[in-house]
């Protein structure tokens, strides 16, 4: 299919582009030789981290509604800030998470991701704080990172917040808000396999007393690829303004939109297994997709927020969020085992695929301080509603079946593009959700804090997914316990716990959804803040245990006209590890981010369990500013090695590091440019094996950028 951008979205850009040209002011002078201010103080609310330059977040609502330091809050949690975004040129949220500590990015396919930490899969997404799940746990086409001003990463079960407990992590997307100053920039980026990026942003107030206040973010990006024949657009569009219709009473409404097209994408990927068991080893550039296949994507999402300050320090807000998701493609899935000499003995399954996604949201919650005993404690109530409309489609032809006739290795993806026709299938299901839920900081001592409290939360789902029954009703309290101990001015001591409850969508050999899961959570840690608080360091001890976790996955091929599926059985299994993480300046002119994670996963019985996860990974990322004008990164990845087995074969992907560099030189007050090389020692590498298929990851590339700020 051949791609047509959007005109709106480039004609939209194009006016911000324009809006956000400079007015008046010259754009030579030097950068400013006045030394840079510190604050130490901690700040009162959840502020924005585009406020300042570095790599530690600060306060943080993401854990239960209040706004907690890291110190404050009883479970690990970091936070991926404006400036590390800007830095290492994060543009998207599969390379933002990449980075975060003991988070794992599962490119399954090149338009589907799924997430995971501590070696269990991440299903707890949210949007400044409000649920906001991916429909069948994965992210089709690729997030842009230019409307968020950061990304926190609670790790462990959140059950208070979130409903299910899952005791992998919460990724709450922070957006950028508007400001009541005016500030724009613009950026153009060039790189490698034509990649063209141009993005702006431009805030402010819309009336003379700011009590009206706007921004507008928008970027456009289309590129090729490493991988034969692959390509895709992506466009992205924010508004959002807020309207003061009170001193204490503010209205927020907004409107984001995300469009991308992939040309020639991955569904499926490359065989891991010869004939005779031997893994295979293709080149990097190689690709199972056909020449005439296309996916398309469109997230769309407006909100409502109203939000009041009380003056006992109480504050209320009330969320409606409305998402519509679409998805249509034709894509071709090759299957089968390859002949270890001819490379032959894959077969072909094209197929058409639509699916649309509609989500309701509304969301109350009440948080502030309350007096007991002679001491002052704060408290959290909350209340939601959600529910989502799902339909999918998907035509098969005729000709599913078919040898392909030929190896990957001299394939070039020419096949003719069949009807889909022969048959249909699909899902049409509704699910409704609701909760309430309570918690409480209570002050104990000086030096000693307790949090408490509970969720209930009631799901229930009609419907049919494939053929098969997606009928089930849930209802499940999860308890939460953390303290804080402090031990010191800058050291503290915590622990939680919480019970898990998560309703899951994969089905078993019968076709029936599997039972939710059940289990606990706990986690032990210290906390410290170093180098008058430049400086924050956290370790972490957890343990997870997990009854009927959707395992032991068997791929039932396609027959006929018939669709392939994939069935699970519930498996008990427990997760434990250490995380070590330091976060933070290091030295006046160094910022850095560092963690190191270690970690077990097995089976009751000592099997070992998900072992496509590595049981260690290192992340390491640092600034250095020699002068004021120059910076340098260097981001550095590493983990162990991994594998899978499917039907008696195995596949292997050994320990690797990928290591990315890069720098900026402010040309003026106003203007930068920087540069990029990002897989420095060209490391060949599979991206996943979460399936039994794979793909490589990119080699060594670049991009160049030019950024303008007023």
């Amino acid at each position: 299919m051949q791609y047509t951008p959007y005109p709106r979205s480039i004609v939209a850009l194009s006016c911000l582009l324009l809006f956000a040209s400079p007015v008046s002011r010259a754009d030579t002078l030097p950068p400013s030789e006045l030394p840079e201010v510190k604050v130490t103080a901690e700040p009162a609310g959840d502020i924005p981290t585009e406020k300042r330059s570095g790599y530690r977040g600060q306060r943080s609502k993401s854990a239960n509604g209040l706004a907690l330091t890291q110190r404050e809050t009883p479970q690990a949690i970091s936070t991926i800030t404006h400036s590390q975004l800007q830095d290492f040129r994060l543009t998207s949220v599969n390379d933002a998470l990449a980075m975060a500590p003991s988070v794992t990015v599962e490119k399954v396919e090149t338009d589907r991701t799924y997430y995971a930490s501590r070696g269990l899969d991440i299903d707890n997404f949210q949007l400044d704080g409000i649920g906001m799940p991916f429909t069948n746990g994965a992210q089709w086409g690729d997030l842009d990172t230019v409307i968020y001003d950061r990304i926190d990463v609670l790790r462990g079960a959140n059950g208070l917040m979130t409903g299910t407990g899952q005791p992998s992590a919460t990724v709450n997307f922070v957006r950028k808000k508007p400001t009541a100053t005016f500030q724009s920039s613009a950026e153009l980026t060039l790189g490698s396999w034509n990649l063209k990026r141009a993005q702006a942003d431009v805030s402010g107030a819309l009336n003379a007393d700011a009590s009206v206040r706007a921004r507008l973010v928008g970027a456009v990006e289309d590129k090729d690829s490493y991988l034969d024949r692959y390509g895709r657009a992506r466009q992205t569009l924010y508004g959002v303004v807020d309207m003061d219709l009170g001193e204490a009473t503010t209205l927020s409404l907004g409107l984001l939109t995300q469009e991308t097209r992939a040309r020639s994408p991955l569904w499926g990927a490359l065989p891991m297994n010869d004939t005779d068991g031997s893994q295979t080893d293709y080149d990097v550039s190689t690709s199972t997709a056909a020449d005439w296949a296309w996916w398309n994507n469109s997230d769309q999402r407006v909100h409502a927020k109203l939000q009041h300050a009380f003056t006992n320090g109480w504050d209320l807000r009330t969320v409606l969020t409305h998402r519509e998701m679409t998805t249509d493609s034709e894509l071709l899935y090759l299957y089968g085992t390859p002949d270890r000499d001819t490379g032959q003995g894959l077969f072909i399954y094209p197929s058409a695929f639509g699916g649309r996604y509609v989500q309701d949201m509304l969301n109350v919650q009440a948080s502030g301080p309350y007096s007991l005993a002679g001491r002052q404690h704060e408290l959290t109530l909350g209340a939601s509603w959600a529910h989502e409309d799902a339909w999918e489609q998907s035509g098969y032809s005729s000709i599913t079946g078919q040898p392909l006739g030929f190896s990957l290795s001299n394939w070039n993806g020419q096949i003719t593009k069949p009807a889909f026709n022969a048959s249909y299938n699909g899902s049409d299901f509704r699910t409704n959700s609701m909760a309430v839920y309570g918690g409480t900081r209570l002050n104990l001592s000086d030096t000693f804090k307790l949090l408490a409290g509970g969720r209930f939360t009631h799901i229930s789902s009609q419907g049919q997914n494939y053929g098969s029954d997606h009928t089930y009703s849930h209802s499940q309290t999860t308890p939460y316990i953390g303290a804080v101990w402090d031990l010191g001015a800058n050291v503290s001591l915590y622990g939680s716990a919480t019970r898990i409850f998560k309703p899951q969508t994969e089905l078993d050999a019968r076709h029936q959804v599997l039972a939710p899961i059940q289990g606990r959570n706990t986690e032990l840690g210290i906390k410290a803040d170093l180098l008058n608080k430049a400086l924050a360091a956290q370790l972490a001890v957890f343990d997870t245990r997990q009854n009927g976790l959707a395992g032991n996955a068997s791929y039932i091929a396609p027959s006929g006209s018939q669709p392939g599926y994939t069935a699970y059985q519930g498996v008990d299994t427990r997760s434990k590890g250490i995380e070590m993480e330091l976060t933070g300046q290091a030295h006046e002119r160094l910022e850095i981010t560092s963690s190191i994670t270690h970690l077990s996963l097995q089976t009751a019985d000592g099997q070992q369990a998900r072992t496509f996860v590595p049981r260690d990974t290192v992340r390491v990322g640092l600034r250095y500013k020699p002068t004021d004008r120059l910076s340098t990164t260097a981001s550095l990845r590493w983990q162990s090695a991994i594998y899978s087995s499917s039907s008696g074969a195995v596949a292997r992907q050994a320990a690797y590091a990928l290591l990315d560099v890069g720098a900026s030189y402010a040309l003026s007050q106003h203007w930068k440019a920087s540069a990029q090389i990002r897989n420095l020692g060209n490391q060949k590498y599979l991206n996943s094996l979460y399936w039994d298929q794979a793909y490589y990851g990119a080699p060594r590339h670049g991009e160049v950028s030019l950024s303008w700020t007023f």
